[in-house]
């Protein structure tokens, strides 16, 4: 039986639009967008050209500083622009689909009779690598580094998420094959991270790895809080960490020797008349979706990729990016003007405080929900030290501390409080109740960057 870890600090924000357990179709593109900006600490380099013919699988770039970090392409077929923008810095790759889908075969392989390095060279060969995070930093993985212990989230609390136990149907077999390869990957465990109302089996049960159950709030699906409970980082440590969806994808390689960045995703939201689950591949346009989402005649929707704390936001013509599971619409609120604002004590608005009568109602009906927009509502002022981080912020940090620290840019001070074992996502919900309306995620994104600079 799997330990378990209880978490109190948190908060699960009543949103409206939880997706259905309802598969709505496959989406097929005869054109795939790769976007370089989505792999942080990549720096791009192309490995083609404009008008180059490439095979599902193919390099079409790599790390200028690890070459051997390589993006694959998930389609057969013609690379038919490089979309540059500021300094010529590559905003995507755009491959058009030319007859069959002809995948690189790098044939099938049994993960648990292969030397660790032949494990590792089999998945950079193949352009996955970016799959794997690094923890300090949350970058894409350096190879070159021996991860201390690997760390895989089974689940995701963040709102309106997508169930993990209904994506991986039918994918028990690349699960475990893709543990296996972690086990491989490291001297010390690989820990899966799941939720007590995990019902998948190959999570439950699955061999070589440590389970931990984690209950809770959000943000307890993180996998920074996960490590921060299991085995924190020390100074000098590196740990490599995953979601389970990325672990079946490893897992499909092995096992079928070909690239398949298939990945099944939940539309979700307020707006959304229809939500439940498309495959389609990585880099695949997102209007066939969207189009299906009615657009208000006096307001507009804000479209996100990824859940709506973490995610990017973005057009109906965009893309599905790497790592997204799901795709968001809620109301962008551009036309809304209301009376009084904070102090009308709407019940139908919410508040992680106690500015609407909302906050008795969620106590009183659990099950309540909201319509929630994405506006800030408030402007820019001086950080406020009255502890409504912690409330949200499980984990073995202080939060407006480190925060400080980084604007300051206080090296010392930033390592001494745990600047190494954060990521932007675990600061999202501080960033949501924060009354001082401060971009947090992106302070802790510049600071990682600065200090990684600084450091490496």
């Amino acid at each position: 039986m799997a330990n378990r870890i209880k978490i109190k600090q948190g908060l699960d924000i009543p949103l409206m639009g939880e997706t259905q357990e309802k598969f709505l179709g496959e989406i097929k593109s005869d054109i795939v967008k790769i976007c370089p900006e989505d792999f942080i600490g990549f720096t791009p380099k192309l490995s083609v050209r404009v008008d180059d013919e490439v095979k599902a699988g193919e390099a079409l770039m790599y790390d200028r500083n690890h070459p051997s970090v390589k993006v694959a392409s998930p389609i057969c077929g013609v690379v038919t622009a490089i979309e540059r923008g500021e300094k010529r810095r590559i905003l995507n790759i755009t491959v058009e689909r030319k007859g069959e889908n002809e995948f690189v075969d790098y044939g099938i392989k049994n993960a648990l009779s292969m030397q660790p390095e032949e494990v590792k060279e089999f998945i950079l060969n193949a352009g996955l690598w970016f799959l794997f995070k690094q923890r300090p930093y949350d970058v894409v993985a350096n190879p070159d580094f021996e991860p201390r212990d690997i760390f895989v989230t089974g689940f995701s609390s963040a709102p309106l998420a997508p169930s993990f136990d209904y994506i991986l149907q039918n994918q028990e077999k690349d699960l475990q094959v893709g543990f296996d390869a972690l086990s491989k990957l490291t001297k010390g465990k690989v820990y899966l991270s799941i939720s007590p109302k995990t019902n998948n089996n190959a999570l439950r049960n699955a061999e070589n790895v440590v389970v931990t159950e984690f209950q809770g709030p959000h943000p307890v699906g993180n996998v920074g809080v996960q490590i921060n409970h299991i085995s924190p980082i020390n100074n000098g440590e590196v740990v490599w960490t995953l979601n389970a969806l990325d672990v079946a994808l490893i897992g499909r390689l092995f096992n079928t020797g070909k690239v398949d960045m298939t990945r099944t995703i939940a539309l979700v939201g307020s707006e959304v008349p229809e939500k439940g689950y498309y495959k389609m591949l990585i880099g695949t346009s997102l209007s066939q979706i969207l189009k299906t989402v009615p657009k208000p005649k006096d307001s507009r929707l804000r479209y996100i990729c990824g859940d709506p704390l973490t995610g990017r936001k973005i057009d109906e013509n965009d893309v599905l990016r790497a790592y997204s599971s799901q795709v968001t619409v809620i109301p962008e609120g551009n036309n809304t003007h209301e009376f009084f604002g904070w102090a009308s004590m709407d019940p139908s608005k919410y508040s992680a405080g106690c500015t609407y009568l909302s906050n008795l109602l969620v106590k009183i009906n659990a099950k309540k929900k909201f319509r929630i927009d994405a506006r800030i509502k408030g402007g820019k002022r001086a950080m406020i030290m009255s502890n409504e981080y912690d409330r949200v912020f499980p984990m073995n940090i202080y939060p407006e501390f480190l925060l400080k620290s980084i604007i300051a840019f206080d090296i010392d001070k930033m390592i001494n409080l745990g600047i190494f074992e954060v990521a932007p996502e675990d600061f999202a919900l501080c960033e949501f109740v924060d009354t001082s309306k401060i971009e947090i995620q992106r302070i802790v994104r510049t600071g990682l960057d600065m200090l990684r600079k600084e450091v490496e």
